[in-house]
């Protein structure tokens, strides 16, 4: 069997083959040359030269599935990287969102401080203690209807506090 031969007569069947399962012109190239190298190698063993095409084919098909499985594994690498970029590019927005949160619970915070004592006290009761306006009622001897719209005009006057400062 002649190698020259089944190179002329097998290349263009074997170079589609490749191309379509790696849409790479170059690698299916490559991938045929491959093909060939080891169908030089293991010619002797082929008793039908008549079947030579489709043993070629075979040969091509499972050098391109080795080579599809090598390049993903490279290709592994990199997509690590983006993803190690992406998580940089969020962990520096979750710093800037973090500041900035810091900033905003700074201005909150002096903004509460100006509060009349009765709205401040009421309210610091509710957020750091996380007391329930029962408990608060009951706490500063209050109708709990009293210490709900307290704590109602203390956010407005909070937000609009901060909305100024802004």
């Amino acid at each position: 069997m002649d190698i020259t031969e089944l190179y002329k007569c097998h290349y263009k069947r074997l170079y589609h083959i490749c191309f379509s399962m790696t849409r790479d012109a170059y690698l299916a190239e490559d991938i045929v040359q491959e093909t060939f190298i080891k169908a030089m190698k293991k010619a002797e063993t082929i008793i039908d030269e008549e079947k030579a095409g489709a043993w070629l084919s075979v040969i091509a098909r499972r050098t391109a599935l080795d080579v599809i499985r090598r390049e993903r594994r490279k290709a592994a690498v990199p997509m690590e990287q983006d993803m190690l970029e992406c998580l940089g590019v969020a962990t520096k927005q979750n710093v800037e969102q973090e500041v900035e949160s810091g900033f905003a619970a700074e201005e909150i915070t002096g903004a509460v401080k100006q509060l009349t004592g009765s709205y401040r006290d009421i309210l610091l009761l509710k957020i750091d203690r996380g007391l329930k306006e029962r408990e608060i009622a009951a706490m500063l001897n209050l109708n709990p209807s009293t210490v709900k719209t307290r704590i109602f005009r203390a956010r407005k006057q909070l937000k609009m506090m901060v909305q100024m400062g802004a």
